[in-house]
């Protein structure tokens, strides 16, 4: 099967001449075949070493040192890390080095500390050599993609691009009705502590702290700030978000927006809806590879138009497709994107949602929610598939009375609810809406939590 896979996903044949090892990972067990009496995992990491090259030889050992960091870190004591592959020489706790970035701009520094790793646990060292990954702590103002040496006269190694932010949205305190019952930093000045933080490991990152109610983060994507978002919630923090937007920018009084390429992969039966919903978002095919029965597809498309795609794309492909998007750069401004309009379904009153209730109201769209949820006035408990916001009381019990009739004792058979994540919640909530997100739960409500507040502010735009 997995030798069907490889060949269906287009394999060489080097690529097809594997190894295969049997593995339990529960167990912590690998078996070269399958009648092997084994109790650990000395079979895999015995064919690891006979089989994977080395990552360096001696010669690259007595190389003058230029390692290149690719990531970074944070410790409490140590300040900014820098985690990055020795690709030559030697590099010894307490060495002093030179860091040269893309420009050539050279600056001195101090190793003060230097880690190794043994699976996810970092182990302190007082030399590594090429092809060891390290962390070296002692450079404050170290970047992603700069390179570490020992003289000036020493070239910078390739440099490594960071896309620019492609998104925004404004993340605020959680004020809803529920604030304050899962999370344990809830305060504004707790988040901002939180954001600052989160600015000296991601570079991608840009956060705005002007504005005294809320902060604008600015990612590369969705899935870039969802990560965040997901970290801190495991944190015990709790907050809320705006509908995420892309940047739009002007240059030479041209509008501008973001484009992503995007390479997906289908089987062949589902590629022409693929093609259609990219197309109706402003997306231009620009390849079209028929291949082993799939169909491998790129296009170019706004940002704006893969704005809560993915999720539409996991039902059409019914999980069997695979999409893969890259930053491309910006684009002059395509104008209006046309997407499907869903409205919501936002609870008029505070109660426990009861099965009666949500019986009716699940014909008219998707509930988020099930029977006994605790809800409050101003909760999206669902979408509307008219397309237009509906104010429902979810908590609305049967009527009792001791008058018997036909149909009133029909069994309630109940839809299992639409699971709130916070990929999806980014891409369905709508303008006036706010994703309310704690270590417990994630929900939608509205920014006006009455109904009479939403009108209001209705008719005030229409005059």
């Amino acid at each position: 099967m997995v030798y069907e896979l490889f060949l269906d996903l287009g394999a060489n044949d080097k690529q097809l001449d594997f190894i295969t090892i049997y593995t339990i990972a529960r167990s912590g067990v690998a078996k070269k075949s399958l009648g092997d009496n084994s109790k650990d995992l000395t079979p895999l990491l015995d064919t690891i070493l006979k089989s994977v090259p080395v990552s360096s030889d001696e010669k690259l050992r007595n190389m003058p040192l230029r390692i290149q960091p690719f990531n970074l870190a944070y410790d409490n004591f140590l300040g900014r890390l820098a985690v990055g592959r020795i690709y030559e020489g030697k590099v010894i706790d307490g060495t002093e080095i030179i860091i040269k970035n893309s420009e050539g701009k050279i600056r001195k520094g101090k190793i003060s500390k230097l880690f190794t790793f043994e699976g996810l646990k970092r182990k302190e060292v007082k030399e590594a050599s090429a092809g060891d990954i390290v962390m070296v702590a002692g450079l404050p103002n170290i970047f992603i993609g700069e390179t570490i040496c020992m003289n000036p006269d020493q070239d910078s190694l390739p440099a490594i691009h960071i896309d620019e932010p492609t998104i925004s949205l404004n993340l605020l305190i959680n004020n809803s009705p529920f604030a304050g019952k899962d999370g344990k930093y809830v305060t504004n000045r707790q988040l901002k502590e939180r954001l600052e933080k989160e600015l000296e490991v991601n570079v991608g990152l840009k956060i705005d702290f002007s504005a005294i109610d809320h902060y604008k983060i600015y990612g590369r994507g969705e899935m870039h700030i969802a990560i965040l978002l997901e970290n801190m919630r495991r944190e015990s923090y709790e907050m809320q978000i705006s509908q995420p937007r892309v940047i739009i920018k002007e240059e030479n009084g041209i509008k501008l927006e973001p484009f992503e390429e995007v390479t997906i992969d289908v089987p062949e039966e589902m590629a022409g809806t693929v093609i259609k919903r990219l197309s109706s978002r402003s997306g231009n095919m620009i390849n079209m590879v028929p291949k082993h029965g799939n169909v491998k597809i790129v296009f170019e498309i706004p940002t704006r138009g893969l704005l809560g795609y993915r999720n539409e794309f996991v039902v059409d492909t019914k999980g069997k497709g695979i999409i893969y998007t890259q930053v491309i750069g910006f684009q002059p401004y395509v104008g209006k994107i046309k997407k499907t309009d869903i409205g919501s379904m936002v609870s008029m009153t505070s109660g426990k949602a009861l099965g009666f209730s949500l019986w009716n109201l699940q014909n008219r769209g998707a509930l988020y929610i099930g029977a006994s949820t605790q809800v409050y006035e101003g909760m999206v408990i669902g979408n509307a598939s008219k397309g237009q916001d509906m104010a429902v009381n979810p908590t609305k019990g049967k009527q009792l009375t001791n008058i018997r009739a036909a149909g009133s004792d029909e069994a309630i058979n109940l839809t299992p609810p639409v699971k709130l994540t916070l990929e999806k919640g980014m891409s369905i909530m709508n303008e006036d809406e706010y994703l309310e997100i704690t270590p417990n739960n994630i929900r939608l409500r509205k920014q006006l939590l009455t109904e009479n507040e939403r009108v209001q502010k209705a008719r005030r735009k229409q005059t």
